[in-house]
């Protein structure tokens, strides 16, 4: 899938004034709907309810897995309309059930106090190998399914310093993660859609961060890992067509339980873009 798709993929039918149906394409089917699928799609949904204000900020819990086989309905509260900020609740539903839930902030653009962290040190993008070759050699002898996975078209390019950790484990690491990532394929110049794809592509890596340190990956036996909350802070407008540094660290995992934080930085300028944070699942099936 390339980014013009996943542009395409990730737009909503309006069934009523506030309320939006969307899809799953064929290339992204799985078990469950990724993640950040879903937070895209309910942004855009939000999106679809506020006119002149830029998102600033989201929140929103994993409920239930998604089903990629059927529609997901996004039902939009106008929580409120004030002078400087629009409040908006999504709930995403499927079989008549809540899977996803997300609130966001929106305000008019406003000049103010400014400040931020320096860009941390990263080797640069373009001398780090891109995420899928490096994938495809380490799983050149996985069965073909997984291999035919590795095969089909990216929208969201990664670049992951020392390499991925969740294709093979090979052994406990530091708590820290840095990707370089952008969209593969023109966005265009809404501003909106670029804050949508980010948030996509949010989701893709930070959960891993807290498994780091115990040796394990998506393919060590018994491993299960799911997010469960996930919130963004958009603080610049940016290009995610232009390479951008996602810094991750993982302060603590406790309780079956890992969390997470990232920074987003633009690499032309080192400018802070976004702020994540996010909880993850992460147990051994059958250890209490």
């Amino acid at each position: 899938m390339d980014t013009q798709t996943l542009v395409e993929t990730l737009q909503l039918e309006r069934l009523e004034v506030n309320l939006f149906r969307g899809t799953t394409s064929d290339e992204e089917a799985r078990e469950r709907i990724y993640g950040g699928q879903v937070i895209a799609q309910a942004l855009l949904a939000a999106y679809e309810t506020v006119e002149d204000r830029v998102c600033h900020s989201l929140h929103c819990y994993f409920i239930r897995p998604g089903d990629p086989n059927v529609p997901i309905v996004f039902d939009v509260d106008r929580s409120r309309d004030g002078g400087s900020f629009t409040t908006r609740r999504v709930v995403a539903i499927q079989h008549g059930q809540q899977i996803f839930n997300l609130a966001a902030s929106f305000q008019v653009e406003e000049k103010g106090f400014e400040h931020q962290t320096e860009m941390p040190f990263a080797p640069g993008w373009d001398t780090v190998e891109d995420d899928t070759e490096v994938q495809r050699r380490r799983l050149k002898d996985a069965p073909p399914e997984a291999r035919a996975w590795l095969d089909r078209p990216q929208p969201i390019e990664m670049r992951t310093v020392d390499e991925r950790f969740d294709v093979a484990a090979p052994g406990p690491r530091e708590p820290l993660q840095q990707v370089w990532f952008r969209a593969k394929d023109t966005i265009g110049a809404d501003p909106h859609m670029h804050q949508v794809i980010m948030a996509y592509a949010s989701d893709m890596s930070l959960l891993g961060t807290s498994v780091r340190p115990h040796g394990v990956s998506w393919q060590t036996p018994g491993f299960q890992s799911a997010s469960l909350d996930h919130a963004m802070w958009f603080h610049q407008p940016t290009d995610f067509n232009e390479w951008h540094l996602y810094h991750q660290e993982s302060p603590s995992a406790s309780g079956g339980r890992g969390f997470n934080l990232g920074s987003i930085y633009r690499a032309s300028d080192g400018v802070l873009v976004a702020s994540c944070a996010q909880e993850g699942l992460m147990r051994m099936r059958g250890v209490k």
